[in-house]
């Protein structure tokens, strides 16, 4: 039998093929959205997770639902019902909703944020909930009764919670451009297939009507000084918007109340690019005939703005007997809540019950 050469025997001590390794990033800890990959796998990394909500900040691509216990105590989901999340977002008040209707119950969920509803279906599927027990639409909540037909649910729901503003899925993902705090393209669009970004909507306002918003959305007190130095201008992204803002404040003003200004811009621009009180005052209209006789509904607003438009229209429908009571104050989270969660701090809940 011919001898087989060597340079064409198999080595055995060929090494095995290695797995490739995870990018590496600068400093001891990753700074970066896309690169803290242990926080984007939560189920994986539970304990890394964990650390992260106990020093008071929210995980990379997650959301800590905000009063929680007290919107299921307003709202007392039972078995059976049909509940409404009309902001799905993360899927916290969600979940907690879905396991208070069974057996027997089922959630509708809306989201007009097509990257998130996406992640948020597959989370909760995997953890046993069937279309006999969850339905998702991806929808602004504008068009919560024309949705509720959809679903055979023309009679309406026994329970509906909205939770307003902006999640922080979208607010840390600087793809996004929502933070004032991360580099990247100035967009703010809630739903990415509709409408035009900040970036657009500033070069076609004038200074007159972006003070307006600035006043209307975020109550500016320097809404006019600042309009002047940014309405009709092309910043290209977050970040030249925020040097334009520092460059006209005052010298005296602190880190702190720099800060602020800066997201009550971010905030009154965000509001105007996805015409969130619209979207609200639509859904206040069409809410009573929303819920079942006896229904109750919760609202969580962030910003003066919206908490206005609530306790009007709650106060409105009550005179008008649509609603049986409302709620006479408002609740906010507790000191314990704000300290895990300092993004809660601004949070107001109203509540009211169908007649």
């Amino acid at each position: 039998m011919p001898e087989v050469p060597s340079s064409e025997r198999p080595d055995d001590r060929a090494p095995a093929p290695r797995s490739p390794r995870r990018p590496r990033y600068s400093g001891k800890n990753p700074r970066r959205f896309e690169e803290k990959y242990k926080e984007h796998q939560p189920e994986r990394y539970a304990e890394t997770v964990a650390k992260v909500r106990a020093s008071g900040k929210t995980p990379a691509g997650q959301h800590v639902p905000v009063m929680l216990a007290e919107v299921i105590g307003v709202l007392e989901p039972r078995a059976g019902d049909r509940a409404v999340d009309c902001t799905l977002g993360y899927g916290g008040h969600a979940e907690a909703l879905l396991r208070a209707v069974q057996p027997g119950g089922c959630l509708l969920g809306l989201d007009q944020d097509p990257a998130e509803i996406a992640k948020t279906e597959a989370r909760l599927r995997a953890r046993g909930f069937s279309e006999d027990s969850l339905r998702v639409r991806r929808t602004n909540f504008a068009a919560l009764f024309q949705t509720l037909n959809e679903v055979g649910w023309g009679d309406g729901a026994d329970v509906i919670l909205a939770d307003l503003g902006v999640s922080s899925m979208q607010l840390d993902n600087p793809a996004r451009g929502f933070s004032h705090k991360h580099d990247g393209p100035l967009d703010m669009r809630m739903n990415p297939q509709r409408s035009v970004s900040a970036r657009e909507l500033l070069q076609k306002l004038s200074a007159d009507r972006l003070a307006s918003l600035l006043e209307e959305n975020a109550d500016e007190t320097r809404a006019a000084l600042l309009a002047k130095a940014l309405a009709g201008r092309d910043f290209d992204g977050t970040l030249a918007l925020t040097a334009a803002v520092k460059k006209v404040l005052p010298l005296r003003l602190s880190e702190e109340e720099t800060g602020s200004t800066m997201s009550r811009v971010f905030q009154a621009l965000r509001i105007a690019v996805n015409d969130e009180f619209s979207a609200l005052d639509s859904f206040l209209r069409e809410l009573p005939r929303c819920l079942r006789g006896g229904g109750r509904v919760a609202v969580l607003t962030f910003h003066s703005g919206e908490d206005r438009r609530v306790k009007k229209a709650f106060e409105a429908a009550a005179l008008a007997g649509h609603f049986a009571s409302i709620s006479d104050e408002v609740r906010r989270p507790t000191a314990g809540e704000i300290r895990s969660n300092p993004r809660a701090a601004p949070a107001k809940l109203r509540w009211a019950v169908r007649a």
